[in-house]
């Protein structure tokens, strides 16, 4: 019966906690394992998750990741160049990563923008390649790739798009581009299984309102903004406290702010964490200050938890929130994040309405048709 499932691949960087490792993790998990024979290759071998993999999928990685170094800087630094030169020279040579698969796949998956060029450029010529794309095609710090991601593009036999604001920007911005075959597929939620992560444990809270946060800390995701506005509402009286889960490039820069904004014990930066939610569930509010999200799986994550949310009305987060219903939606703005925390702190009414709308929002969830969409994309493709 082995021999009779289809074989499909994921290629990926690596596994440090994020939306889109949980979207890899969550078809992993789902998708037929009497249908599908799974296999992923990371670049690295590095994350918070790279042992969540299930035990029916085979893990191959190209480098060791930085858990696996030399503790000693001066070695370490040696071992990364080295890694660096290694990775480039797989990039360039993919049978590198070929002889190391030692197998022939009929699908291979590119998950991300990032992922797009190993998977195209892969030795299997006869696989059907699949991208990924959970990105706004606007947005700034993206430009540099543009070029390149609209090349690859027209290349894949199948392209899913991570929500429908992702898919109508790209096409509107750029409509003489040639698209394959695709579908928007929203990310699963684990329902049950959050529910009881959510009640691992309970944090230890001050008597105060709390606003609580998961994200990478990169300077697009809006801490800075969010810290500026904190301060002034502790400042004009509003008492409250926030807590941030993530890591990332972004953290020095947040605990130097912190400190010369004097919010070092009131601004919690918590680091990543496996489980956030208990931190989620017992906070009272949940904010996400973002410049651009695709379809955020943290905010289905709240709104599951019933927990009242702020969040930039960005990428696919309104088709996620009806405002002034289910979540209080602003612009990228830090006087509109005061204004907001203000509201949520202040009109006990509105938030109360908010968490009664809120008691019913599992229905807007449905995983079994997101699996059957995607693993019905993949058969159909093997079959042409």
């Amino acid at each position: 019966m082995k021999n009779d499932k289809i074989k499909v691949l994921f290629r990926h960087r690596s596994m440090e906690m994020g939306g889109v490792e949980k979207v890899i993790l969550s078809m992993l998990n789902h998708l037929d394992r009497e249908k599908f024979e799974m296999t992923v290759c990371l670049n690295i071998n590095q994350g918070e998750l790279r042992n969540e993999f299930p035990s029916h999928v085979r893990k191959v990685y190209l480098e060791k990741g930085k858990e696996d170094l030399s503790k000693n800087s001066f070695i370490q630094n040696i071992q990364l160049a080295k890694r660096k030169y290694n990775l480039q020279k797989a990039h360039n040579n993919p049978k590198i990563a070929d002889k190391l698969l030692n197998e022939r796949f009929d699908v291979e998956i590119a998950p991300t923008y990032a992922a797009f060029s190993s998977v195209l450029n892969s030795v299997n010529k006869d696989s059907k390649k699949i991208g990924w794309f959970h990105s706004d095609i606007t947005l700034p710090k993206l430009q540099s790739l543009v070029p390149n991601i609209l090349y690859q593009i027209p290349q894949f036999d199948y392209f899913i798009f991570g929500s429908q604001q992702t898919r109508d920007i790209l096409v509107e911005t750029y409509p003489n581009l040639t698209l394959p075959e695709n579908q928007v597929i929203l990310n699963a939620i684990p329902i049950e299984e959050l529910k009881e992560k959510a009640k691992a444990f309970q944090p230890e809270f001050p008597q105060k309102p709390v606003f609580a946060s998961v994200a990478r800390l990169h300077s697009r995701k809006g801490f800075h903004k969010l810290m500026e506005a904190h301060a002034r509402l502790l400042k004009e009286g509003f008492d409250h406290h926030i807590v941030v889960i993530g890591d990332g490039e972004e953290k020095e820069n947040l605990k130097k702010q912190a400190q010369e904004l004097g919010v070092t014990e009131s601004f919690q930066l918590l680091g990543s964490l496996l489980n956030p939610y208990p931190y989620v569930k017992n906070a009272d509010f949940f904010i996400l200050p973002s410049e651009s999200e695709s379809w955020p799986l943290i905010i289905a994550d709240s709104l599951i938890l019933q927990k009242p949310i702020i969040s930039t009305n960005v990428g696919g987060i309104p088709e996620m929130i009806a405002h002034g219903k289910t979540g209080h939606l602003i612009n990228y703005e830090t006087e509109e994040m005061y204004e907001a925390m203000k509201k949520f702190l202040t009109e006990r009414e509105y938030v109360s309405t908010i968490q009664e709308n809120l008691k019913d929002i599992e229905k807007q969830f449905d995983n079994q048709k997101i699996f059957d969409a995607v693993e019905n994309i993949i058969t159909n493709l093997v079959k042409k």
